[in-house]
């Protein structure tokens, strides 16, 4: 399967940048905590949306050619997105524009690869790839997110004399994530294969699919329940939601108004590289827990993992780490625990939508979690501002007992 790793890879690889990095791209462009966090937010909503493309990316069928023609675009966004830091009216609108467009068109390869790697791959066989395919995911996510803030970080110290430094960093820094992009898109020119299965065998009429998607809400909305579940998967996500981006404020602000004041190096190591690391971790022997003794669908108590990262930076708020291997042991532990706790999800995803994600690498990137994230994430640098960091956060750990509640109330309806 030479197609398998370069294939996620390429899908991970823009949306890792998109869902991590982004904001720190708003902080250096001098945007406020409030509207930084804010546009990182609505970049996820192609990802909310993902579902109502989903049919009529299966009714098009010609899955490889669709994904070479999504990769084109992608690199051609980057190339966009390059260009648009060197504007300088409005420059952080078109840098917004031009990142929501490559969140379209991530949403729109992720739909396509995972159906190319489900008619490409019997049901046993995915079974035997979906660990090596994780990895490779989570392999891109931690290298675009470390590797990138280290680029970004060392090329301000190279520009350090130039006009614009920053500004300079971040586009050269994208340009050589577009050129890294174009190897992938000249492979997979090649290395895509027409899908075993008929291209058009599950297809409909485009009023074919639009009922299909009506017929998913109308589910959701009539099924016995779905309101309550959907209500109980937001308390179970609301702490780590609000500290999606506020533990990325933490670490970047300076020690005046209460963060880290930590360089894109530091960042680079404790979040985007250790930090990402543990996450992967956690989410792997999570989702293998899960598979195996379905643990986050039978034991109540399972979920309290997915609550306790926010106690972490609470108490990095009143002891902050003095060193890097501090700063990176808190990181790990809080990432470790939101990887593995994030499998709680996957019983509520699953009464709502039966078995469709199965195969989903990350669970961020599921419509449902992501809609349920997108308004405590963009509110979250709001509460920064107004709480400041360790207030926000012992709120945050509160917000504990309301989502294991939820959970608890909730689990005997999705457990059956």
């Amino acid at each position: 399967m030479k197609w398998l790793p370069s294939l996620f890879a390429a899908e991970a690889i823009p949306s890792a940048m998109i869902t991590f990095v982004a904001l720190l791209m708003f902080l250096q462009m001098g945007e406020g905590w409030a509207m930084s966090t804010l546009l990182s937010s609505l970049l996820t909503l192609p990802w909310v949306l993902k579902s109502f493309l989903r049919e009529k990316v299966r009714q098009r069928g010609r899955f490889a050619d669709i994904l070479r023609f999504i990769e084109l675009c992608i690199f051609l966004s980057l190339s966009a997105l390059a260009f648009s830091f060197t504007i300088y009216s409005y420059r952080n609108w078109h840098i917004f524009g031009f990142l929501f467009i490559l969140c379209f068109f991530c949403s729109w390869h992720e739909l396509a690869a995972r159906m190319y790697y489900e008619r490409m791959l019997r049901p046993r066989e995915q079974r035997f790839y979906n660990a090596s395919k994780m990895f490779v995911s989570q392999c891109s996510v931690t290298i675009t997110y470390g590797a990138m803030l280290l680029v970004v970080g060392m090329l301000e110290v190279f520009y350090h004399n130039r006009h614009q430094a920053v500004v300079l960093s971040w586009s050269t820094a994208v340009y050589l994530l577009a050129g890294i992009y174009l190897i992938f898109l000249i492979y997979h020119l090649f290395a895509l294969r027409p899908a075993h299965v008929g291209n058009n065998d599950e297809g409909e009429s485009f009023g074919g699919a639009v009922r299909a998607e009506v017929r998913i809400i109308d589910r959701i909305f009539h099924k016995s329940h779905s309101l309550l579940v959907i209500l109980c998967l937001f308390f179970l996500l609301l702490p780590q939601a609000l500290m999606f981006h506020s533990r990325v404020l933490f670490l970047y602000a300076p020690p005046a108004v209460g963060g880290l004041g930590c360089s894109l190096q530091w960042i680079a190591l404790a979040q985007g590289t250790v930090g990402v690391m543990a996450f992967s971790a956690g989410l792997g022997y999570g989702y293998r827990l899960e598979r195996q003794k379905r643990i986050f669908s039978t034991i109540p108590s399972a979920q309290v993992t997915l609550v306790l990262s926010p106690f972490v930076y609470w108490i990095m708020t009143q002891w902050p780490p003095q060193s890097l291997p501090i700063l990176c042991v808190g990181t790990f532990m809080a990432q470790a625990l939101f990887g593995f706790g994030l499998n709680a999800c996957i019983p509520y995803v699953r009464y709502i939508s039966g078995e469709r994600y199965r195969s989903t690498i990350n669970y961020l990137y599921i419509p449902l979690v992501a809609f349920v994230m997108l308004v405590p994430m963009a509110l979250s640098g709001w509460l920064v501002d107004i709480l400041g960091f360790d207030h926000f956060f012992a709120l945050d750990a509160l917000l504990a007992i309301p989502a294991l509640i939820a959970g608890y109330l909730i689990k005997p309806i999705i457990s059956k």
